[in-house]
This record gives C-alpha cells, structure tokens and sequence, in this order.
C-alpha cells in the first residue's frame, strides 16, 4: 500500500468530485455517525414532504481530508465540520469551498465531515448526539489515519474544533454535552438558532475554551445571538462583538468569544469572503504545516 492513499471521490448522485491535487481524500463509513438511527426509522416529515429514512437517514460516510505534507508526532488536530440542511457531506465540501480554503490555509490537521441528514430539512443528529458516539466516531478516524500511515497507532486526538453552518447547532451542542471528548473551539457559522446552554455551559467550564459566532439579519439567528450576548454581560463572562467589514487578525487571535455580524446571506459567510480559511489560520489551537 503506498505511504499516501490518495482517493479522488466521486458522488454520482450530486454530481460532486474532488479535484484538489495537494490533498489526500479518504472516506470511511462509521457506526458512530448520525445515521442510522431508531429516531429516523419511520423517517422525517416536514411541511407536509416525508423525508423517508432510505434518502436521507441511512448513510454513515465520512469524509477525511489531511493537507499533502500532514505531520503527526503524538497527537493529530482534527477540525470537524458539520453541514446544515438540504445538503451532504459530498455537496458541502464543494459549495462552501471548504477543501479550497483548507487546502490554503496550510493548517497541519485533520478535516473530518460526518454525514448527518442528508439532503434533508433536519437538524437532529441522530446517534452523534448519544453518550460517547462522537468519541468513537473519533477513533475510527485515527484508526483509517493510522491504516493510511499517515499517523502511528499511538497517535491521540489533539485539539478538536467544531464548525457547521446552519442547522449544524445542534448536534455540535450535543457532542458538547455528550461527547465525552475535550473540545477546544466551536465556530458557528450563522447557526445560533438554540441549545445556547449548552455552548454557555462548554464556554463557562474552561477559560481556554475559544468560541466564534458568525451571523445575518436575516438568517434567523440574530435574536437568539443577542440573548446569547446578553446572557454573557448578566454572567460577566467577557466577548467581543465586531462587524464583519472591521474584523482583524488581531482580534480573531486576542479573543476567546467574538460575535461576528455580517451584511452577507446565510449562505455566503463561508467563503464570500473566505472566513473558513481565515478561522483556521487565526486559530491558537492549529498549526501551520513545517
């Protein structure tokens, strides 16, 4: 087997392929993804369509993506994105740019997209939002990274990030709870929408605890982004608040909660302009490859 296993992914359905030359592509199926799972079994209605479980709440794919000159010695920092709704793992990646600006970003870690409803209205995370599932789900990627030697079999979880847009909230809110593995940083790109206790709750338990919150007008997220603001001030728990036009580096590196308000539509923050790559690289928890 050679040293880098380099898989150019084809997803006939969504008409998706991956073409960057300087990553490495794996996909994994896991038992320890949302899906699927007994509360989708009978599948999913909303506003009168039935989202039946075959489509949309069966498939257990992960998407593993390492940069071409990844490097771990005892540890692997692994950034996991989880997408919002009417989209999946194969159709995000392209859409939001998320491999491009990873890829430009040259962040020494692990990009890890786990499907959860896919094409699919929905923001239930299904088993990921069970005790220790996210755990597990992290150790089958070290495993595949370790298969791939591109990791030894000792290597541990490093730093772990958690960034999803939209309906993406809720099933990282339960991997804070419930996950059983420390995180260090979520980002929420306009996805404020509820279980803010539980991001006050991971953000109150640790002073290094990093969190970023990026929203719209009109995306649905701008009241519950205020409560969250406000809950913050009763608490006196301190953050920043800045326009998206006057965010600097500086104070992406010097804050550990930022609110960030943008003028763009929901599905424009990601990459117009490309806040993922600028996360990434602002991140204290992420490191550049040598």
């Amino acid at each position: 087997m050679h040293k880098y296993f380099i898989l150019f992914l084809a997803s006939i359905s969504a008409n998706v392929s991956y073409s960057q030359t300087h990553l490495h592509y794996f996909k994994i199926t896991s038992h320890y993804t949302s899906f699927p799972d007994t509360g989708r079994a009978a599948g999913h209605l909303y506003d009168s369509v039935l989202y039946s479980t075959p489509a949309h709440y069966s498939d257990s794919s992960v998407l593993i993506i390492t940069p071409e000159h990844f490097n771990a010695n005892n540890s692997a920092d692994l950034i996991f994105w989880f997408h919002g709704w009417n989209n999946n793992i194969d159709t995000a990646v392209i859409k939001y740019g998320l491999a491009r600006q990873f890829e430009q970003s040259k962040i020494n870690a692990v990009l890890v997209l786990a499907e959860t409803a896919k094409n699919s209205p929905d923001s239930y995370g299904g088993k990921l939002e069970q005790t220790n599932t996210f755990a597990m789900l992290v150790t089958d990627v070290l495993n595949k990274l370790a298969g791939e030697k591109l990791i030894s079999k000792n290597c541990t979880p490093g730093n772990i990030l958690l960034m999803g847009h939209s309906g993406a909230y809720r099933v990282m809110a339960h991997i804070l709870d419930n996950g059983n593995l420390p995180v260090s940083e979520v980002v929420l790109f306009d996805a404020l929408y509820a279980n803010t206790e539980s991001f006050m709750k991971w953000i109150t338990v640790n002073n290094d605890h990093r969190f970023i919150d990026i929203y719209t007008d009109h995306g649905g997220t701008l009241d519950e982004t205020k409560n969250m603001m406000h809950e913050l001030s009763a608490k006196n728990i301190l953050f920043d608040s800045t326009e998206e036009t006057q965010l600097t580096n500086d104070a992406l590196r010097s804050n550990r909660i930022l609110f960030i308000h943008s003028v763009h539509q929901h599905d424009y923050i990601i990459q117009n302009p490309d806040n993922f790559k600028l996360y990434l690289e602002n991140s204290p928890f992420l490191k550049k490859e040598k």
